[in-house]
């Protein structure tokens, strides 16, 4: 997916930054798991490259929208290992 296609949907920008800065990874194993890493640096690098991903329209996102989105994403993934694969 290109960053211009995902810029226009806030869950899928911030995926993707959060992905691209390696603050959380997909399960090789279990494509559906996300992973997060717990490098603080990559999740601060993560809500930056979000905040400046432009959508068509030339507009950012709304810096509340995108903490929101941002912590309910890292909330949804699973802390360093996936539970798939340890059980």
């Amino acid at each position: 997916m290109s960053v211009d296609t995902c810029a226009d949907n806030l869950q899928s920008a911030v995926r993707h930054a959060l992905l691209t800065t390696r603050a959380t990874a997909v399960c090789p194993f279990h494509p559906e798991v996300t992973i997060r890493i717990g490098d603080d640096a990559a999740e601060t690098h993560a809500f930056y490259r979000a905040r400046n991903l432009v959508k068509s329209d030339g507009t950012g996102w709304d810096h509340t929208v995108l903490m929101a989105e941002i912590a309910r994403q890292l909330a949804d993934a699973a802390d360093r290992v996936c539970p798939q694969c340890v059980s």
